[in-house]
């Protein structure tokens, strides 16, 4: 069995094929991962009800070389974090008010973090760029580097957006100086990411980072617009944190749009006419969302 293996869901699926006293160490394990990991092989025969050997047993049940190995896999797993293995909250008839609130709570202490002068910088730099391009994989990060796509292109500046790592290595390698990239990652840790951040830098193209200020990504950034992540317990939700990035991504399209405002006005009336003819909607649908 390779090293990086989910022991918990690998004895999960054999416990039924084990003997009534494996049977007994599986069930103690998965009680309390943490726990099994860190306790001495008599600690952990105490607590299945079992004799030493039994464990030892066990451990080649479960395909793993010896205790030792049971133990390090243990541990490896457990390191994901006990609100992933802990049994399932009761029902929560309140959530949608408490997804609600963490996502308020989310904007209002990554507003906190924001700088004016930062995304008015940041800006300055996409309005004066050759081409603009923005960079995100992951779930949130592709989605949200097509919503600035959206919001640039719709000003009149020339943008456009990957999330394919070939690809984003194939055009980092064509970038000079003239050239911005903007890459979102709420990580900032992604190393497929930094590979290609360390190329953007390479070829001298400008590298704004949409992420967390003390993640590895933000130390290869020309310009850091900060994002924090704070997950809860409740694992079910997705991520509040994609939020306070398209909330950034909101700020920094403002922020262009006014650089020029005369110039912003007649391209959004333009994209609102041809628009409204396009739907025969009313005045107040939104622009091109």
């Amino acid at each position: 069995m390779p090293n990086h293996v989910d022991i918990v869901y690998h004895i999960r699926a054999c416990r039924e094929r084990l003997s009534v006293t494996e049977r007994k160490v599986a069930d103690a394990i998965l009680d309390d991962l943490a726990y099994a990991a860190s306790a001495s092989i008599d600690q952990l025969a105490t607590k299945a009800g079992v004799s030493i050997a039994s464990i030892s047993r066990f451990a080649r049940a479960v395909q793993c070389a010896d205790v030792r190995d049971l133990k390090l896999k243990l541990a490896q797993a457990s390191a994901v974090g006990a609100r992933f293995l802990a049994a399932a909250p009761p029902q929560e008839s309140s959530f949608y008010t408490r997804i609600c609130g963490e996502i308020e709570a989310t904007l209002r202490r990554n507003l906190s973090l924001l700088s004016e002068a930062q995304f008015q910088q940041a800006a300055g730099q996409l309005a004066g760029a050759r081409m603009n391009y923005v960079f995100g994989m992951g779930g949130a990060s592709t989605m949200l580097a097509q919503e600035l796509q959206f919001r640039v292109v719709r000003l009149g500046y020339p943008v456009t957006a990957y999330h394919d790592v070939v690809l984003m290595q194939l055009v980092a390698a064509t970038l000079d100086a003239r050239d911005v990239v903007v890459m979102l990652s709420l990580s900032g840790a992604t190393p497929e990411m930094l590979g290609v951040a360390a190329l953007v830098r390479q070829y001298g193209a400008t590298l704004v980072a949409v992420t967390d200020p003390d993640a590895p990504l933000a130390t290869l950034a020309d310009l850091v617009l900060p994002i924090k992540t704070d997950e809860t317990e409740f694992i079910y939700k997705p991520s509040a944190a994609r939020y306070a990035m398209l909330m950034a991504l909101d700020i920094l399209a403002t922020e262009l749009a006014l650089i020029d405002k005369a110039r912003s006005q007649e391209l959004l009336r333009r994209a609102k006419l041809a628009l409204d003819a396009h739907r025969e909607g009313h005045d107040r649908l939104p622009l091109g969302d």
